[in-house]
C-alpha cells in the first residue's frame, strides 16, 4: 500500500529535522542532515541552506513495516504558505508539528484550519520537548482550546489514554465501561476515529535528539488507515516546476494508473505523458508508470499548480497574498524579459497573479511579505540573469457591488455578432464570482451560453472604483444573441466583458479590503496600551478578559493599519506577549475616500476594460457608449427584470 504524510508547522518548530528523523530511521538516508548546518536532504537547495528555512517543497519516499510512505516536507514560513496549502490536498495524513516551548502559533492555527477544510486525518507532535520552557501538558491545553478538544495523548499508552479515547465516542465509551472491546478491537476504533477526524492522536519528543521518533513511526503505521481508490484514472497536481528547459507536475494519483505515453485530458484539450519521475530530494528515477496512491512527476502536461486531471476535489484558499508590490529593475532590461520570467515563476506559484501595464511597461506581483520578495529577486538573478527589486506593498483591495443591475453588451463589427444581457446581484463576503443561466436555449443556444460561461471565469473582471479584483457578484445570463453565419467564439468574449463592465459603470460600487483577527494575551500592565492601540487602529475588539496570569483581547483590525504592529507589540510586551493573526476576510473598506485619492484610478480611461459597445449599421461598426447602450440591445428583457434598467 502507498500512503502520502505531510508534514507541516510554524516555522523554526523542527520541521525539518523531524523528517530527516523519519528518513533516517526508516532506511531512506544514512545520514542525518541538519537545517542549521546547511546539509538537510530535503532542504538541497542553495537558497535554503543560506536561509535554513524551507522554501520549496521536496518529496522523499520511504518503507515502514511492509508499507510505501511519500513524505512531503512543506514550507513554514507565512511568506511561503500558499505552496503548503496546495500541498494539503495531496495528503492521507498530516503530521502537525508543534513547539513545546512555544505552543499554539499563527501558522499552527492557519495550517489547522487548511486541514479541517480539506478533511486531511492529522497527528499531532509535539517538538522541542527537552529546550527549556518546554511544557507538554500547557501545550496539550492550547490545542484543546484553540484547535480542538478531540487531542489525546498517545505518548504513553496507559489506561487513562484509553479512557480519553473512548470519552469522545458514546458507542466506544459504553464498550469500553462494560469491558465488552478487546485490544485489537479498541485498535480499530481508534483506525475509524482518526481517519473521521474525530481524533487527533498527539506525540511528543524532540526530532533534534531523536527523542520520540520511532514511537511516532509506530502509532503513524497502526493507527492511521489506506484510503480506496477508484479504478479511473485521476490526479492532483500540488506543484510545478521548470528543471532544464522542461516544465514539470508533480502530482498524486488518486485513482487509476498513469504510464508513460498516456493521453490526458487537461482543460478541452488531450495531452500526452512524454516522462514519468519519481522523486527524492534533489535525484529522480525514471519510472514506466504509476498507479492510485502514489507520487510522481510527469513531463509534458500543461496542468496548472493546485488543479485537478480526471475528477475535481476539495480546495482551500486560505493562504491567498493580500499585499502587491512592482517590480523595479533598470531602464535598459527590455520590460517583457523580466515579465517573462516573471511568468515563468508564476507558473510554479500561482498566487503570485504577475499583472503587467503595458502603457506604464510596470510589473506587479501579489505577495505574502518581505521574505518571499527577497526569495524572488535571487531566484530571478540565479535562474535568469536579472536583477530585479521590488518598490513598497500595497493592500490588495477588491470591490463589490451594492445593488442589482442589468449589464449590457453588444459587439458587432463587420461580419461579427453576439450580444449578452446579465444581471449583476450583489453577494455576501467571501462568496467570490457565482455564474447561472436563466436564458431559453431557444433564444440563445446551450454552446453559446457554455461559452458565455467559460469568458465570464477565464479573467479577473475589474471594478470601476480603484480597478481592482470584482468579487462577491452573481453573474445571471438572462437573455443573448447570435448569428446563424457571423458569430464567433470570441465575439461572446467581447459581449461579455463589456456586459460586465456596464453593469459596474450603472451601479454604486464598494471597497472592500482584507481584515485580520487578532487574539492577543500579555501581562495586566500591558493592557491598556494594547487597547489603546487597537482603537487608534480603528479595531473592534471584545474583552479584555483575565485567566488571573494574564490577559486576553480579541480584536478585528483592517490588515492596512495592522501590517507593523506586530513588531511594535513585541516591544510594548518585551517579547512576552502571545499575538495569533488570522486572516479574516474581506469586509468594506473603512477609509474608502482616502484610497481612492490614492489611487486615482479613472475607468474611462483603462481602454482593456471598456463598458461601451460596437453595432454595425450600412456594413460598418460603430461605437456605443455604455450610457446609451441599452436602447440599441437587441434582445428583450422579461418584465421581472425591467426595473433593474
Amino acid at each position: 500500500m502507498e500512503k502520502t504524510i505531510g508534514i507541516m508547522a510554524h516555522v523554526d518548530a523542527g520541521k525539518t529535522t523531524f523528517s530527516e528523523q523519519i528518513l533516517y530511521h526508516t532506511g531512506a538516508i544514512r545520514r542525518r542532515g541538519r537545517v542549521d548546518h546547511g546539509d538537510a536532504f530535503l532542504d538541497f537547495g542553495e537558497i535554503e541552506r543560506a536561509r535554513g528555512i524551507t522554501v520549496f517543497t521536496e518529496q522523499a519516499a520511504f518503507e515502514y513495516r511492509g508499507d510505501m510512505y511519500y513524505l512531503l516536507d512543506t514550507p513554514g514560513h507565512a511568506d511561503f504558505s500558499a505552496e503548503t496549502e496546495r500541498c494539503a490536498a495531496a495528503l492521507d495524513c498530516a503530521v502537525l508539528l508543534v513547539s513545546a516551548v512555544e505552543g499554539v502559533q499563527a501558522q499552527t492555527y492557519m495550517f489547522w484550519r487548511i486541514l479541517d477544510k480539506l478533511g486531511v486525518p492529522t497527528m499531532i507532535f509535539i517538538n522541542k520537548t527537552d529546550r527549556e520552557g518546554a511544557d507538554v501538558r500547557r501545550v496539550m491545553d492550547e490545542l484543546a482550546g484553540e484547535l480542538t478538544e478531540r487531542v489525546v495523548l498517545f505518548s504513553s499508552r496507559g489506561e487513562d489514554w484509553k479512557e480519553a479515547v473512548a470519552m469522545l465516542d458514546e458507542e466506544l465509551l459504553e464498550k469500553y465501561v462494560s469491558g465488552e472491546y478487546a485490544d485489537k478491537e479498541f485498535d480499530n476504533a481508534v483506525r475509524l476515529m482518526v481517519g473521521r477526524r474525530l481524533l487527533f492522536p498527539v506525540m511528543s519528543g524532540s526530532a533534534l535528539n531523536d527523542i520520540g521518533i520511532s514511537e511516532f513511526l509506530e502509532e503513524l503505521s497502526s493507527i492511521t488507515a489506506w484510503n480506496k481508490n477508484d479504478d479511473k484514472f485521476s490526479a492532483y497536481v500540488y506543484k510545478v516546476r521548470h528543471e532544464n528547459g522542461k516544465r514539470v507536475c508533480y502530482m498524486k494519483i488518486n485513482g487509476g494508473q498513469l504510464r508513460i505515453k498516456d493521453s490526458v485530458q487537461i482543460g478541452g484539450g488531450i495531452e500526452k505523458v512524454n516522462e514519468l519521475r519519481r522523486y527524492s530530494g534533489s535525484k529522480w528515477n525514471p519510472i514506466d508508470s504509476a498507479g492510485a496512491g502514489s507520487i510522481c512527476a510527469a513531463v509534458g502536461l500543461s496542468a496548472q499548480s493546485g488543479t485537478y486531471i480526471g475528477a475535481e476535489g476539495k480546495r482551500t484558499e486560505e493562504c491567498a497574498p493580500l499585499l502587491s508590490a512592482k517590480v523595479e529593475f533598470d531602464e535598459s532590461v527590455d520590460a517583457r524579459t523580466v515579465l517573462a520570467a516573471f511568468r515563468t515563476m508564476e507558473d510554479e506559484e500561482p498566487a503570485l497573479s504577475v499583472k503587467f501595464d503595458e502603457t506604464l511597461s510596470e510589473i506587479h506581483a501579489n505577495i505574502m511579505g518581505a521574505v518571499q520578495t527577497e526569495i524572488l529577486a535571487q531566484l530571478a538573478q540565479d535562474r535568469f540573469g536579472i536583477c530585479v527589486s521590488f518598490g513598497k506593498p500595497g493592500v490588495i483591495y477588491k470591490e463589490t457591488i451594492s445593488s442589482p443591475v442589468i449589464g449590457s453588451g453588444h459587439f458587432e463589427p463587420l461580419r461579427h455578432y453576439a450580444e449578452v444581457r446579465f444581471l449583476l446581484s450583489p453577494l455576501e463576503r467571501g462568496a467570490g464570482i457565482c455564474f447561472e443561466s436563466v436564458c431559453p436555449t431557444d433564444m440563445l443556444a446551450a454552446q453559446y451560453q457554455n461559452l458565455i460561461r467559460t469568458h465570464v471565469f477565464e479573467k479577473e473582471h475589474k471594478g470601476t472604483l480603484t480597478g481592482s479584483e470584482l468579487t462577491d457578484v452573481k453573474i445571471t445570463l438572462i437573455a443573448g444573441r447570435a448569428h446563424l453565419k457571423h458569430t464567433e467564439g470570441g465575439d461572446f468574449r467581447q459581449a461579455a466583458y463589456r456586459a460586465i463592465r456596464q453593469g459596474l459603470c450603472k451601479t454604486d460600487s464598494v471597497l472592500l479590503e482584507p481584515y485580520y483577527r487578532i487574539e492577543l494575551s500579555c501581562g495586566s500592565d500591558c493592557a491598556g496600551k494594547i487597547i489603546a492601540d487597537i482603537q487608534r487602529m480603528g479595531g473592534i475588539f471584545n474583552g479584555p478578559f483575565t485567566d488571573g496570569k494574564r490577559m486576553h483581547i480579541s480584536a478585528r483590525v483592517a490588515l492596512s493599519e495592522f501590517m507593523d504592529y506586530p513588531a511594535q507589540f513585541l516591544q510594548t510586551t518585551h517579547g512576552e506577549g502571545r499575538l495569533l493573526p488570522v486572516f479574516d476576510g474581506y469586509d468594506v473598506c473603512h477609509n474608502t475616500d482616502e484610497v481612492l485619492e490614492k489611487e486615482s484610478y479613472k475607468p474611462e480611461r483603462d481602454l482593456e476594460n471598456t463598458p461601451d459597445s460596437v453595432f454595425c449599421s450600412h456594413g460598418a461598426g460603430y461605437p456605443v457608449k455604455w450610457q446609451e447602450a441599452d436602447a440599441h440591445m437587441h434582445c428583450e428583457i422579461e418584465s421581472e427584470y425591467e426595473r433593474y434598467i
